[in-house]
């Protein structure tokens, strides 16, 4: 129950454990194209450049600035945590003149200061930020920030790592250019793919680059002739064959579950498990408006020691949640209720063994009561 990976379900380990085929071979390519279909859905696209990225998020990250950014692009990178900071590396890295539009950690980003930095410099052709900020557990407002993008002729490139299949995303509606995100958050499949998609306003300014992408592996040119749909596929790697077999599956389970309700199911046991911990005496830090259910940033009470707490809920209880990042590093602990982990059974386990090893410490509270707490909400 930490930040990711999450728990993977039986049914993924099972296709994970399936004959290797070859990357070309006829039955993967329709595996291929089926995959796409399911992404389309998840990611709620047309698209048609919709692949998962032969490498984890963060080659998602790169995907999408390595083939949108030209040497001396502008682009706005928002940042209000670890990820949004790692925007403005990658961006960097690629080329951009980087204006970086700073928040405090534990806040959403404010989408009239975005508003006002495009005003401010109207050369400004990108506006990347984080949806579901994995360091804070905070959501921001992804629709109204895409809109001022395409107010002001921008792309835009979103983080969407901890957000997919987790809560409400819609990339067509809300008029996303480049989102990327992982598939062992609330897609909970095994670690190690990236799924990505793009817009077509995105692939024609990619196809129309002055320049090759620094990235031969992640360059988008050479890889839509691999995924590419009616056409014959041209061979560019040898794809991750049974990694993509675990996310045929997941991404199946999640259709079968539907959109809507995978995003009710991780508000409902977020919804208990704040309550349990609310009766252990530990606070959220982050308000409820902006709060992400699957990832929950809680403030460590006081006299308690942070390692120790982790340490005992893995050794006695096969716990594991995680701890505190950059500025919330020895205050704080991100609590993953993630895809197949978000669930009662998660919760109950989760609020049992905290509040004993809290009572251990000498922190005032009652396991019993936590747990009850939870039961409520689920009444």
């Amino acid at each position: 129950m930490g930040p990711g990976p999450s728990d993977v379900s039986e049914r993924v380990l099972k296709a994970l454990s399936q004959q290797t085929v070859g990357h070309l071979d006829p039955s993967f390519v329709t595996l291929m194209d089926e995959i796409k279909s399911l992404l389309q859905y998840a990611f709620q696209t047309k698209n048609e450049l919709t692949i998962p990225v032969s490498a984890p998020g963060s080659a998602g990250m790169e995907t999408c600035f390595m083939n949108l950014v030209e040497p001396g692009d502008k682009a706005l990178v928002c940042i209000n945590g670890v990820f949004g900071g790692r925007m403005k590396e990658v961006a960097s890295r690629a080329g951009a003149k980087v204006t970086a539009l700073e928040f405090e950690w534990g806040e959403a980003v404010d989408p009239a200061k975005v508003e006002a930095a495009l005003k401010a410099d109207p050369d400004i052709s990108i506006v990347a930020f984080v949806h579901a900020e994995t360091s804070t557990g905070v959501r921001s407002d992804a629709k109204a920030i895409c809109a001022l993008a395409q107010q002001h002729n921008c792309l835009s490139i979103v983080d969407a790592v901890t957000s997919l299949g987790g809560i409400d995303l819609n990339v067509d509606e809300w008029g996303i250019d480049a989102i990327y995100s992982g598939t062992q958050k609330c897609l909970s499949c095994t670690p190690g793919l990236a799924p990505v998609s793009f817009s077509q306003k995105a692939v024609d300014r990619i196809k129309a680059r002055s320049g090759k992408s620094d990235s031969w592996f992640l360059d988008l040119n050479l890889v839509m002739g691999y995924w590419g749909e009616g056409v014959k596929r041209a061979y560019h790697h040898t794809a991750p064959v049974n990694s993509l077999y675990a996310l045929h599956e997941a991404l199946l389970i999640l259709h079968e579950e539907g959109l809507e309700n995978a995003w009710q199911r991780h508000s409902q046991h977020h919804n208990a498990l704040v309550a349990g911990l609310d009766s252990l005496g530990i606070k959220m830090l982050v308000d409820a408006d902006i709060r992400l259910p699957e990832l929950n940033t809680v403030a460590i009470p006081e006299g308690i020691d942070d390692a120790a707490v982790r340490s005992a809920l893995l050794q006695r209880f096969d716990l594991e949640i995680g701890a505190g990042l950059g500025k919330f590093a020895g205050n704080a602990w991100r609590i993953g209720l993630m895809g197949n982990g978000c669930n009662k059974q998660n919760v109950m386990h989760c609020l049992s063994a905290l509040g004993t090893v809290l009572a251990e410490q000498g922190h005032d509270c009652d396991p019993a009561a936590a747990t009850t707490a939870a039961e409520a909400t689920y009444a």
